[in-house]
């Protein structure tokens, strides 16, 4: 299942990349965020490794986070490990203008592996890109508030 669009934000491409860069900002545009902890490799570089933590309600989630490719300002993408499936996410910040960056994106799950979640996605395809979408608009008004 993969699904891409992109959203334009009105800071020029720097500012986006140094924002969405930095770990202490994932609590401001991720809900339920709560801490990252590196594991290995150069911080935040290709091939680091980090465990993230979210919590939703009584419901914690853990992920084991793997940088594929950072080469920003212009493109991160990763490989995201949980217990019950696999996901990738392309990030490619473009310039529109001194003032403007358009983030496009593309998730992908790659593994699904436990009923529940993999009837979801069958079913209603949307609950897992709606959360992906409200993340991205609540990044772009967090990043627009700087």
């Amino acid at each position: 299942m993969k699904h891409k669009g992109f959203i334009d934000i009105n800071q020029p491409i720097e500012k986006v990349a140094e924002l969405f860069a930095d770990p202490k900002n994932l609590k401001e545009f991720q809900d339920g965020f709560e801490k990252k902890v590196h594991i290995s490799g150069d911080k935040g570089q290709t091939g680091a490794i980090a465990k993230m933590y979210y919590k939703h309600g009584k419901r914690e989630m853990e992920l084991t986070e793997t940088i594929t490719k950072n080469e920003l300002p212009h493109t991160f993408e990763a490989h995201y490990h949980h217990k019950h499936m696999d996901n990738t996410m392309k990030c490619n910040f473009i310039a529109l203008s001194d003032t403007q960056t358009r983030y496009a994106y593309e998730f992908e799950y790659t593994r699904i592996n436990w009923f529940m979640p993999k009837l979801i996605a069958i079913l209603f395809p949307s609950m897992y890109k709606k959360p992906a979408e409200k993340w991205l608009r609540q990044f772009k008004a967090f990043v627009e508030k700087q």
